[in-house]
């Protein structure tokens, strides 16, 4: 079974990539969040995978972060949620605020998720309640970073995707803005494009 792929990135659509690793080429498929999380081709990157055979074909799934992979795997150990529902749902939440969600008992989140409904995201939270503890794993200059925290509040008020909203806030400080004015200003210029 295959479980890590890194090689060069030769085309991302939303859903899925190709990836050349040692001249063949593998199409994975992939959640929203991760392909967010990658470089415009070409570009070398690597991804976890989960190896899935179902009836003659044999499918690759690929996570941007390992905490990605493993709630992947732990939704598709609910009855009646597949491998596309489990992509639909990683596209639409984080697995942090999967985990909080859970916390939470928020159904209503979940339920916020295109196809999913309320009786859907109860079973889904009344078989994960306990089972889903991430790592934690800190992002570089995110805790304890005020300007970064009220920026990335400013633009999930505006409407952006949390994912999406951390990018491109980490291109902006890649960039040497340090203030939340600066932030805002340089992410959503990158949003812009």
């Amino acid at each position: 079974m295959i479980g890590f792929l890194e090689g060069e990135l030769l085309d991302k659509t939303p859903g899925q990539v190709i990836l050349k690793v040692g001249g063949v080429g593998y199409r994975v498929l992939i959640p929203l969040s991760t392909f967010y999380a990658l470089p415009e081709p070409p570009g070398t990157v690597s991804l976890q995978i989960h190896t899935r055979i179902q009836d003659d074909a044999l499918q690759l799934y690929g996570f941007s972060t390992q905490d990605e992979k493993e709630l992947f795997l732990k939704l598709l150990n609910i009855p009646r949620i597949g491998a596309g529902m489990a992509l639909k749902i990683l596209s639409g939440i984080s697995p942090q605020e999967f985990e909080e969600t859970l916390s939470l008992s928020d159904s209503r989140r979940l339920a916020g998720i295109p196809g999913i409904g309320k009786k859907s995201a109860d079973r889904i939270l009344l078989e994960l309640k306990g089972k889903v503890i991430l790592t934690p794993r800190l992002r570089p200059g995110v805790p304890g970073d005020r300007p970064f925290q009220d920026a990335l509040s400013a633009l999930l008020n505006l409407g952006y995707p949390k994912n999406v909203a951390e990018k491109a806030l980490d291109q902006a400080r890649s960039q040497g803005a340090s203030t939340v004015e600066d932030l805002l200003r340089q992410s959503l210029k990158w949003l812009a494009k």
